[in-house]
């Protein structure tokens, strides 16, 4: 099998919406001869806000967090971007062309196919099967922000860290620092800390360097 052959097979499989119809297979050898591979290590800053926005990449593994950040340092996990998806802020800058309103960096090794914005406006207007990408995705990032906006706005903080770690932790054990859990809730460590002391103290929760274990 040709190496053009296993990478369609590759994209097609972690984007199914590209996979169905003489159309979609079409979209996605129009997306493989313009898209170039990236390779990003862990830590790697895609994009600062107010960044104008070159291309947009489809995530083939690894993981991008983009989050927005105070003036005071505190930052806010807007969300995150795994296998098979794409960052909806990209794609609205592109269209838009307005600068990036956020912040993007890899949580972990990530590959990703990066397409030109003028071959993704370009497959904007001409495909109806990337329309509908688009548009599933946007669906489905505004659920997950007005979820954040709820949680921020009415939710408890000792209740959010708690759920926090939970959502994240193996075998109720999450190796983490509380600076990255204030990162991702939107708050400071120092709340975080003095909340997890709490937690140990009430027996809810056992710490050590890095370490977060729930009981």
């Amino acid at each position: 099998m040709r190496t053009g052959s296993v990478q369609k097979d590759r994209f097609l499989a972690l984007f199914p919406a590209f996979g169905e119809g003489p159309e979609r297979f079409f979209l996605a050898d129009r997306l493989l001869e313009t898209a170039r591979p990236g390779n990003l290590p862990a830590g790697a800053l895609i994009y600062s806000e107010g960044d104008p926005c070159s291309s947009i990449a489809f995530v083939l593994s690894g993981a991008i967090r983009v989050y927005k950040a105070g003036e005071n340092g505190r930052e806010i996990t807007l969300y995150e971007i795994g296998p098979g998806e794409t960052c909806i802020l990209n794609a609205s800058c592109i269209l838009s062309g307005l600068s990036y309103p956020a912040n993007a960096v890899t949580i972990e090794e990530t590959e990703a196919l990066l397409v030109p914005a003028s071959s993704f406006r370009s497959l904007m207007r001409e495909s109806e099967a990337m329309r509908d990408f688009v548009f599933s995705l946007v669906s489905s990032r505004l659920s997950s922000v007005m979820a954040l906006v709820e949680e921020v706005a009415f939710g408890k903080m000792d209740e959010r860290i708690y759920e926090y770690i939970k959502e994240r932790a193996a075998d109720g054990v999450l190796n983490t620092t509380h600076q990255k859990i204030a990162d991702g809730l939107g708050t400071s460590r120092e709340v975080v800390s003095r909340i997890l002391k709490d937690f140990e103290r009430k027996g809810r929760a056992s710490l050590s360097r890095s370490s977060i274990r729930l009981l």
